[in-house]
Protein backbone atom coordinates (compact mmCIF):
# COMPACT_ATOMS: atom_id res chain seq x y z
CA UNK A 1 0.00 0.00 0.00
CA UNK A 2 1.14 3.41 -0.44
CA UNK A 3 0.66 6.98 1.70
CA UNK A 4 -0.78 9.81 0.52
CA UNK A 5 2.81 11.27 -0.46
CA UNK A 6 3.11 8.21 -3.13
CA UNK A 7 5.84 6.35 -0.98
CA UNK A 8 5.04 2.75 -0.42
CA UNK A 9 3.60 2.79 3.47
CA UNK A 10 5.64 0.88 6.25
CA UNK A 11 4.31 -2.45 7.54
CA UNK A 12 5.24 -5.62 8.87
CA UNK A 13 4.55 -8.35 6.35
CA UNK A 14 5.87 -11.65 4.52
CA UNK A 15 7.34 -10.60 1.26
CA UNK A 16 7.03 -13.14 -2.03
CA UNK A 17 9.60 -15.58 -1.43
CA UNK A 18 9.50 -15.47 2.08
CA UNK A 19 11.37 -12.43 2.70
CA UNK A 20 10.03 -10.50 5.84
CA UNK A 21 9.71 -6.80 6.05
CA UNK A 22 9.19 -4.51 8.03
CA UNK A 23 9.74 -0.37 9.13
CA UNK A 24 12.72 0.87 7.27
CA UNK A 25 13.23 -2.27 5.63
CA UNK A 26 12.43 -2.04 1.75
CA UNK A 27 12.12 -5.31 0.18
CA UNK A 28 14.72 -6.14 -3.03
CA UNK A 29 13.17 -9.32 -5.03
CA UNK A 30 14.39 -10.40 -7.81
CA UNK A 31 13.54 -8.92 -11.22
CA UNK A 32 11.18 -11.47 -12.63
CA UNK A 33 11.76 -13.29 -15.48
CA UNK A 34 9.00 -12.34 -17.18
CA UNK A 35 10.35 -8.56 -16.88
CA UNK A 36 13.79 -9.74 -18.51
CA UNK A 37 12.45 -11.58 -21.04
CA UNK A 38 9.95 -9.09 -22.41
CA UNK A 39 13.27 -6.45 -21.91
CA UNK A 40 15.08 -8.62 -24.59
CA UNK A 41 12.23 -8.09 -26.80
CA UNK A 42 12.03 -4.91 -26.45
CA UNK A 43 16.23 -4.40 -26.92
CA UNK A 44 15.67 -6.07 -29.93
CA UNK A 45 13.06 -4.55 -31.25
CA UNK A 46 13.90 -1.10 -30.40
CA UNK A 47 17.50 -1.65 -31.94
CA UNK A 48 15.57 -2.06 -35.36
CA UNK A 49 12.93 0.72 -34.83
CA UNK A 50 15.73 2.91 -33.94
CA UNK A 51 18.04 2.18 -36.94
CA UNK A 52 14.26 3.87 -39.12
CA UNK A 53 13.99 6.71 -36.55
CA UNK A 54 17.75 8.03 -36.11
CA UNK A 55 17.73 8.62 -40.15
CA UNK A 56 14.53 9.25 -40.86
CA UNK A 57 14.73 13.12 -39.93
CA UNK A 58 17.37 13.55 -42.28
CA UNK A 59 16.00 11.07 -45.16
CA UNK A 60 12.85 13.33 -45.28
CA UNK A 61 14.02 16.55 -44.97
CA UNK A 62 17.40 15.99 -46.84
CA UNK A 63 16.65 13.26 -49.27
CA UNK A 64 13.07 13.56 -49.93
CA UNK A 65 13.18 17.46 -49.48
CA UNK A 66 10.12 17.92 -47.00
CA UNK A 67 9.88 21.14 -45.31
CA UNK A 68 9.56 21.39 -41.40
CA UNK A 69 5.68 21.34 -41.71
CA UNK A 70 5.79 18.41 -43.83
CA UNK A 71 7.73 16.58 -41.89
CA UNK A 72 5.65 17.61 -38.88
CA UNK A 73 2.68 15.74 -40.36
CA UNK A 74 4.94 12.65 -40.56
CA UNK A 75 6.58 13.19 -37.05
CA UNK A 76 3.00 13.50 -35.54
CA UNK A 77 1.61 10.44 -37.42
CA UNK A 78 4.82 8.54 -36.38
CA UNK A 79 3.81 9.28 -32.81
CA UNK A 80 0.61 9.71 -32.79
CA UNK A 81 -1.57 7.47 -34.49
CA UNK A 82 -0.76 4.76 -31.78
CA UNK A 83 -3.14 6.86 -29.74
CA UNK A 84 -5.79 5.85 -31.58
CA UNK A 85 -5.32 1.77 -30.94
CA UNK A 86 -3.84 2.18 -27.66
CA UNK A 87 -7.33 1.53 -26.18
CA UNK A 88 -8.12 -1.06 -28.69
CA UNK A 89 -4.95 -2.76 -27.53
CA UNK A 90 -5.56 -2.37 -23.93
CA UNK A 91 -8.96 -3.59 -24.38
CA UNK A 92 -8.40 -6.56 -26.50
CA UNK A 93 -5.58 -7.87 -24.41
CA UNK A 94 -7.76 -7.58 -20.70
CA UNK A 95 -10.86 -9.66 -22.60
CA UNK A 96 -8.40 -12.51 -23.89
CA UNK A 97 -7.19 -12.12 -19.40
CA UNK A 98 -3.33 -13.05 -19.21
CA UNK A 99 -2.78 -14.71 -22.64
CA UNK A 100 -4.40 -11.98 -24.25
CA UNK A 101 -2.00 -9.60 -23.08
CA UNK A 102 1.10 -11.96 -25.11
CA UNK A 103 -1.09 -12.09 -28.15
CA UNK A 104 -2.13 -8.83 -28.71
CA UNK A 105 1.58 -7.55 -27.87
CA UNK A 106 2.62 -10.48 -30.45
CA UNK A 107 -0.03 -8.85 -33.02
CA UNK A 108 1.62 -5.10 -32.46
CA UNK A 109 5.46 -6.24 -32.77
CA UNK A 110 4.91 -8.15 -35.82
CA UNK A 111 2.65 -5.54 -37.32
CA UNK A 112 5.96 -2.90 -37.10
CA UNK A 113 8.22 -5.68 -38.21
CA UNK A 114 6.25 -5.49 -41.93
CA UNK A 115 6.43 -2.10 -42.13
CA UNK A 116 10.15 -1.88 -42.88
CA UNK A 117 10.42 -3.07 -46.07
CA UNK A 118 7.61 -1.34 -46.68
CA UNK A 119 9.62 2.04 -46.37
CA UNK A 120 12.05 0.55 -49.15
CA UNK A 121 9.32 1.22 -51.69
CA UNK A 122 7.51 4.49 -51.08
CA UNK A 123 8.96 7.98 -51.47
CA UNK A 124 6.00 10.38 -51.40
CA UNK A 125 4.27 11.87 -48.44
CA UNK A 126 1.05 10.30 -48.44
CA UNK A 127 2.35 6.96 -49.15
CA UNK A 128 5.58 7.20 -46.49
CA UNK A 129 2.60 8.75 -43.95
CA UNK A 130 0.16 5.39 -44.38
CA UNK A 131 3.57 3.27 -43.74
CA UNK A 132 4.59 4.99 -40.72
CA UNK A 133 0.72 5.31 -39.43
CA UNK A 134 0.99 1.53 -39.64
CA UNK A 135 3.86 1.00 -38.02
CA UNK A 136 2.56 2.98 -35.48
CA UNK A 137 -0.96 1.13 -35.23
CA UNK A 138 1.54 -1.95 -34.30
CA UNK A 139 3.35 -0.01 -31.58
CA UNK A 140 -0.48 1.20 -30.07
CA UNK A 141 -1.64 -2.47 -30.08
CA UNK A 142 1.52 -3.98 -28.25
CA UNK A 143 2.43 -0.95 -25.56
CA UNK A 144 -0.22 -1.53 -23.11
CA UNK A 145 -0.29 -4.93 -22.76
CA UNK A 146 3.27 -5.28 -22.80
CA UNK A 147 3.75 -2.83 -19.84
CA UNK A 148 0.27 -5.08 -18.61
CA UNK A 149 2.64 -8.09 -18.08
CA UNK A 150 5.65 -6.48 -16.48
CA UNK A 151 3.26 -4.74 -13.54
CA UNK A 152 1.51 -8.22 -13.25
CA UNK A 153 4.76 -10.08 -12.85
CA UNK A 154 6.55 -7.33 -10.63
CA UNK A 155 5.82 -7.00 -6.59
CA UNK A 156 3.62 -3.77 -6.11
CA UNK A 157 6.33 -1.92 -3.79
CA UNK A 158 8.82 -2.81 -6.88
CA UNK A 159 6.98 -1.91 -9.73
CA UNK A 160 9.31 1.27 -10.23
CA UNK A 161 12.39 -0.76 -10.42
CA UNK A 162 10.40 -3.71 -12.68
CA UNK A 163 10.20 -0.82 -14.98
CA UNK A 164 13.15 0.45 -14.67
CA UNK A 165 15.34 -2.24 -15.40
CA UNK A 166 12.85 -2.66 -18.76
CA UNK A 167 13.69 0.68 -19.95
CA UNK A 168 17.09 0.22 -19.52
CA UNK A 169 16.86 -2.86 -21.84
CA UNK A 170 14.92 -1.32 -24.28
CA UNK A 171 17.09 1.63 -24.36
CA UNK A 172 20.66 -0.33 -24.52
CA UNK A 173 18.55 -1.32 -27.98
CA UNK A 174 18.06 2.59 -28.72
CA UNK A 175 21.77 3.14 -28.29
CA UNK A 176 22.53 0.25 -30.21
CA UNK A 177 20.54 0.90 -33.55
CA UNK A 178 21.60 4.45 -34.32
CA UNK A 179 25.11 3.50 -34.35
CA UNK A 180 24.13 -0.01 -36.79
CA UNK A 181 22.61 3.12 -38.70
CA UNK A 182 25.25 5.13 -38.79
CA UNK A 183 27.63 2.40 -40.03
CA UNK A 184 25.52 1.35 -42.95
CA UNK A 185 25.17 4.58 -43.88
CA UNK A 186 28.50 5.06 -44.05
CA UNK A 187 29.22 1.44 -45.67
CA UNK A 188 26.75 1.19 -48.05
CA UNK A 189 26.64 2.55 -51.24
CA UNK A 190 22.80 2.83 -50.57
CA UNK A 191 23.05 3.54 -47.34
CA UNK A 192 19.04 4.37 -46.43
CA UNK A 193 18.18 1.08 -47.86
CA UNK A 194 20.56 -1.02 -46.02
CA UNK A 195 19.25 0.62 -43.20
CA UNK A 196 15.85 -0.41 -43.77
CA UNK A 197 16.29 -3.61 -44.83
CA UNK A 198 18.65 -4.73 -41.57
CA UNK A 199 15.97 -3.32 -39.38
CA UNK A 200 13.33 -5.35 -41.19
CA UNK A 201 15.41 -8.64 -40.23
CA UNK A 202 16.43 -7.71 -36.79
CA UNK A 203 12.40 -6.53 -35.94
CA UNK A 204 11.39 -10.39 -36.84
CA UNK A 205 13.99 -11.70 -34.48
CA UNK A 206 12.22 -9.79 -31.39
CA UNK A 207 9.08 -11.01 -32.48
CA UNK A 208 10.29 -14.82 -32.33
CA UNK A 209 11.88 -14.15 -28.98
CA UNK A 210 8.67 -13.03 -27.72
CA UNK A 211 6.42 -15.87 -29.04
CA UNK A 212 9.30 -18.52 -27.78
CA UNK A 213 9.88 -17.57 -24.32
CA UNK A 214 7.44 -14.79 -22.76
CA UNK A 215 4.81 -17.09 -20.36
CA UNK A 216 1.48 -16.96 -21.92
CA UNK A 217 0.59 -15.64 -18.81
CA UNK A 218 1.50 -13.40 -16.52
CA UNK A 219 2.28 -13.94 -12.65
CA UNK A 220 -0.41 -11.55 -10.86
CA UNK A 221 1.66 -9.33 -8.63
CA UNK A 222 1.74 -10.35 -4.96
CA UNK A 223 -1.50 -8.87 -2.83
CA UNK A 224 -1.41 -7.91 0.97
CA UNK A 225 -2.51 -9.95 3.66
CA UNK A 226 -6.41 -8.58 3.22
CA UNK A 227 -6.18 -9.90 -0.26
CA UNK A 228 -5.40 -6.09 -1.70
CA UNK A 229 -3.04 -5.12 -4.68
CA UNK A 230 -1.30 -1.54 -4.98
CA UNK A 231 -4.55 -0.53 -6.40
CA UNK A 232 -6.78 -1.02 -3.52
CA UNK A 233 -9.18 -3.66 -3.16
CA UNK A 234 -10.45 -6.20 -6.11
CA UNK A 235 -13.16 -4.16 -8.06
CA UNK A 236 -15.26 -5.75 -10.72
CA UNK A 237 -13.87 -3.31 -13.40
CA UNK A 238 -12.65 -5.76 -15.67
CA UNK A 239 -12.21 -5.87 -19.35
CA UNK A 240 -15.79 -4.88 -20.07
CA UNK A 241 -15.59 -1.69 -17.85
CA UNK A 242 -15.74 1.41 -20.11
CA UNK A 243 -13.21 3.91 -20.28
CA UNK A 244 -15.54 6.30 -18.84
CA UNK A 245 -16.07 4.51 -15.67
CA UNK A 246 -11.86 3.85 -15.59
CA UNK A 247 -11.82 7.97 -15.73
CA UNK A 248 -14.17 7.68 -12.95
CA UNK A 249 -11.49 6.49 -10.92
CA UNK A 250 -9.89 10.25 -9.65
CA UNK A 251 -5.98 8.37 -9.14
CA UNK A 252 -6.51 8.00 -13.25
CA UNK A 253 -8.13 11.15 -14.02
CA UNK A 254 -5.49 13.22 -12.68
CA UNK A 255 -3.13 11.16 -14.20
CA UNK A 256 -4.46 11.34 -17.43
CA UNK A 257 -4.75 15.15 -17.45
CA UNK A 258 -1.28 15.33 -16.06
CA UNK A 259 -0.07 13.42 -18.84
CA UNK A 260 -2.26 15.56 -21.97
CA UNK A 261 -0.90 18.69 -19.92
CA UNK A 262 2.76 17.90 -20.34
CA UNK A 263 2.65 16.03 -23.35
CA UNK A 264 0.70 18.88 -25.42
CA UNK A 265 4.80 20.40 -24.27
CA UNK A 266 6.80 17.91 -24.72
CA UNK A 267 9.12 18.19 -28.27
CA UNK A 268 9.34 14.99 -30.35
CA UNK A 269 13.38 13.81 -30.42
CA UNK A 270 13.16 14.15 -34.19
CA UNK A 271 12.77 17.66 -33.65
CA UNK A 272 15.12 18.17 -30.98
CA UNK A 273 17.73 16.70 -32.79
CA UNK A 274 17.27 18.39 -35.84
CA UNK A 275 16.90 21.52 -33.45
CA UNK A 276 20.44 20.80 -31.82
CA UNK A 277 22.07 19.80 -35.38
CA UNK A 278 21.25 23.43 -36.98
CA UNK A 279 22.48 24.79 -33.83
CA UNK A 280 26.03 22.93 -33.54
CA UNK A 281 26.02 23.12 -37.50
CA UNK A 282 26.81 19.32 -37.36
CA UNK A 283 27.97 17.36 -40.92
CA UNK A 284 24.54 15.54 -41.62
CA UNK A 285 26.76 11.96 -41.73
CA UNK A 286 26.86 12.51 -37.66
CA UNK A 287 23.10 12.96 -37.30
CA UNK A 288 22.25 9.31 -36.56
CA UNK A 289 24.78 9.48 -33.26
CA UNK A 290 22.54 12.26 -31.55
CA UNK A 291 20.07 9.83 -30.38
CA UNK A 292 22.74 7.78 -28.83
CA UNK A 293 23.45 10.43 -26.11
CA UNK A 294 19.84 10.59 -25.18
CA UNK A 295 19.98 6.73 -24.76
CA UNK A 296 23.14 6.29 -23.28
CA UNK A 297 22.08 8.76 -19.95
CA UNK A 298 18.73 6.49 -20.38
CA UNK A 299 20.16 3.57 -19.80
CA UNK A 300 22.42 4.52 -17.12
CA UNK A 301 19.62 6.54 -15.20
CA UNK A 302 16.59 4.27 -15.71
CA UNK A 303 17.15 1.98 -12.81
CA UNK A 304 18.21 4.22 -10.08
CA UNK A 305 15.10 6.81 -11.27
CA UNK A 306 12.65 3.62 -10.82
CA UNK A 307 14.18 2.88 -7.32
CA UNK A 308 14.02 6.42 -6.59
CA UNK A 309 10.64 6.70 -7.77
CA UNK A 310 9.77 3.77 -5.51
CA UNK A 311 11.29 5.45 -2.28
CA UNK A 312 9.60 9.02 -3.18
CA UNK A 313 6.68 8.66 -4.89
CA UNK A 314 6.27 8.01 -8.65
CA UNK A 315 4.21 11.11 -9.61
CA UNK A 316 6.88 13.14 -8.12
CA UNK A 317 9.48 11.86 -9.83
CA UNK A 318 7.52 12.20 -12.74
CA UNK A 319 6.56 16.14 -12.68
CA UNK A 320 10.50 16.74 -11.79
CA UNK A 321 11.68 14.66 -15.29
CA UNK A 322 9.85 17.56 -17.31
CA UNK A 323 11.39 20.63 -15.24
CA UNK A 324 14.98 18.32 -16.50
CA UNK A 325 13.11 18.72 -19.79
CA UNK A 326 13.12 22.43 -19.38
CA UNK A 327 16.02 22.66 -18.50
CA UNK A 328 17.15 21.03 -21.59
CA UNK A 329 15.10 23.47 -23.81
CA UNK A 330 16.75 26.45 -21.81
CA UNK A 331 19.96 25.34 -22.84
CA UNK A 332 18.66 25.45 -26.65
CA UNK A 333 18.30 28.85 -26.28
CA UNK A 334 21.22 30.02 -24.43
CA UNK A 335 23.49 32.37 -26.12
CA UNK A 336 26.45 29.82 -25.34
CA UNK A 337 27.08 29.57 -29.29
CA UNK A 338 27.79 26.27 -30.44
CA UNK A 339 30.24 23.85 -28.29
CA UNK A 340 30.85 20.33 -26.45
CA UNK A 341 29.89 21.27 -23.23
CA UNK A 342 26.27 22.39 -25.08
CA UNK A 343 25.87 19.24 -26.58
CA UNK A 344 26.87 16.93 -23.61
CA UNK A 345 24.10 18.60 -21.54
CA UNK A 346 21.58 18.55 -23.88
CA UNK A 347 21.82 15.06 -24.61
CA UNK A 348 22.00 14.39 -20.92
CA UNK A 349 19.01 15.93 -19.57
CA UNK A 350 17.19 15.14 -22.31
CA UNK A 351 17.94 11.13 -21.27
CA UNK A 352 17.55 11.63 -18.11
CA UNK A 353 14.25 13.10 -18.55
CA UNK A 354 13.15 9.55 -20.03
CA UNK A 355 14.73 7.93 -17.18
CA UNK A 356 12.47 9.67 -14.82
CA UNK A 357 9.12 9.67 -16.72
CA UNK A 358 8.64 6.66 -18.84
CA UNK A 359 8.57 3.99 -16.93
CA UNK A 360 7.71 5.68 -13.95
CA UNK A 361 4.64 6.63 -15.52
CA UNK A 362 3.32 3.29 -16.22
CA UNK A 363 4.36 2.26 -12.82
CA UNK A 364 1.86 4.99 -11.41
CA UNK A 365 -0.76 3.79 -13.03
CA UNK A 366 -0.15 0.10 -12.60
CA UNK A 367 -0.88 1.08 -8.83
CA UNK A 368 -3.99 2.66 -9.62
CA UNK A 369 -5.71 0.20 -11.85
CA UNK A 370 -7.17 -3.26 -10.49
CA UNK A 371 -5.29 -6.82 -12.17
CA UNK A 372 -8.12 -7.00 -14.33
CA UNK A 373 -8.23 -3.77 -16.45
CA UNK A 374 -5.06 -3.14 -16.07
CA UNK A 375 -4.12 -3.10 -20.03
CA UNK A 376 -7.41 -0.41 -20.15
CA UNK A 377 -6.02 1.02 -17.43
CA UNK A 378 -2.51 2.09 -18.95
CA UNK A 379 -3.84 2.18 -22.49
CA UNK A 380 -5.89 5.07 -21.14
CA UNK A 381 -3.38 6.90 -19.91
CA UNK A 382 -0.97 6.35 -22.44
CA UNK A 383 -3.83 7.52 -25.04
CA UNK A 384 -3.62 10.48 -23.36
CA UNK A 385 -0.22 11.37 -23.45
CA UNK A 386 0.48 9.91 -27.03
CA UNK A 387 -2.75 12.43 -28.41
CA UNK A 388 -1.04 15.35 -26.92
CA UNK A 389 2.34 14.79 -28.10
CA UNK A 390 0.78 14.04 -31.68
CA UNK A 391 -0.72 17.60 -31.33
CA UNK A 392 2.67 19.19 -30.10
CA UNK A 393 4.39 18.02 -32.93
CA UNK A 394 1.74 19.33 -35.67
CA UNK A 395 2.00 22.64 -33.47
CA UNK A 396 5.74 22.81 -33.47
CA UNK A 397 6.11 21.83 -36.89
CA UNK A 398 3.83 24.85 -38.02
CA UNK A 399 5.87 27.19 -35.24
CA UNK A 400 9.02 26.27 -37.07
CA UNK A 401 7.80 27.16 -40.16
CA UNK A 402 6.40 30.35 -39.91
CA UNK A 403 8.96 31.71 -37.56
CA UNK A 404 11.91 29.66 -36.91
CA UNK A 405 13.40 27.33 -34.77
CA UNK A 406 14.25 29.67 -32.29
CA UNK A 407 10.89 30.97 -31.42
CA UNK A 408 9.31 27.50 -31.45
CA UNK A 409 11.52 26.02 -29.01
CA UNK A 410 10.93 29.48 -26.89
CA UNK A 411 7.26 28.84 -27.11
CA UNK A 412 7.74 25.29 -26.14
CA UNK A 413 9.46 26.07 -23.22
CA UNK A 414 6.80 28.37 -22.13
CA UNK A 415 4.08 26.15 -22.20
CA UNK A 416 5.85 23.61 -20.51
CA UNK A 417 6.68 25.67 -17.70
CA UNK A 418 3.02 26.45 -17.65
CA UNK A 419 1.85 22.84 -17.72
CA UNK A 420 4.21 21.80 -14.82
CA UNK A 421 3.08 24.38 -12.42
CA UNK A 422 -0.53 22.86 -13.30
CA UNK A 423 0.62 19.77 -13.01
CA UNK A 424 1.92 20.19 -9.60
CA UNK A 425 -1.47 21.37 -8.46
CA UNK A 426 -3.24 18.16 -10.30
CA UNK A 427 -0.91 15.58 -8.64
CA UNK A 428 -1.71 17.29 -5.23
CA UNK A 429 -2.67 14.72 -2.44
CA UNK A 430 -6.08 15.71 -1.66
CA UNK A 431 -5.93 14.22 1.79
CA UNK A 432 -3.53 12.22 4.15
CA UNK A 433 -4.62 8.47 4.67
CA UNK A 434 -6.58 7.18 6.55
CA UNK A 435 -3.41 4.95 8.35
CA UNK A 436 -0.36 3.14 7.38
CA UNK A 437 -2.07 0.02 5.60
CA UNK A 438 -5.27 1.51 4.46
CA UNK A 439 -6.52 1.47 0.61
CA UNK A 440 -5.60 5.19 -0.46
CA UNK A 441 -6.46 6.81 -3.87
CA UNK A 442 -3.35 8.70 -3.66
CA UNK A 443 -1.07 6.71 -5.39
CA UNK A 444 2.59 7.06 -6.43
Amino acid sequence: MYLADGRPAPATSVAPGGRRTGRGRRVRAAVPSTVLVLGAVSLITDISSEMVTAVLPLYLVAELGLSPLGFGVLDGVYNGVSALVRLVGGRLSDRGGGAGHKAVAAVGYGLSALCKPLLLLVHSLPLIGAVLAVDRTGKGLRTAPRDAMISLAAEPAARGRAFGVHRAMDTAGALCGPLVAFVLLRAAAEGYDAVFTVSFCVAVLGVVVLLLFVPGRARPAAADTAGRTSAGPRTPAGPRTPVRTLLGRPEIRRLTGCAVLLGLTTVSDSFLYLTLQRRLDLPAGWFPLLPLGTAAAFLSLAVPMGAIADRIGRRRLFLAGHLVLLCAYGLLLAPFGSSTALFCAVLLLHGAFYAATDGVLAAATADAVPEDARGSGLAVVQTGQTAARFVCSLAFGAAWTAWGDHTAVLAAAVGLALAAALSARLLRPAGPATGPNSPSEHTP
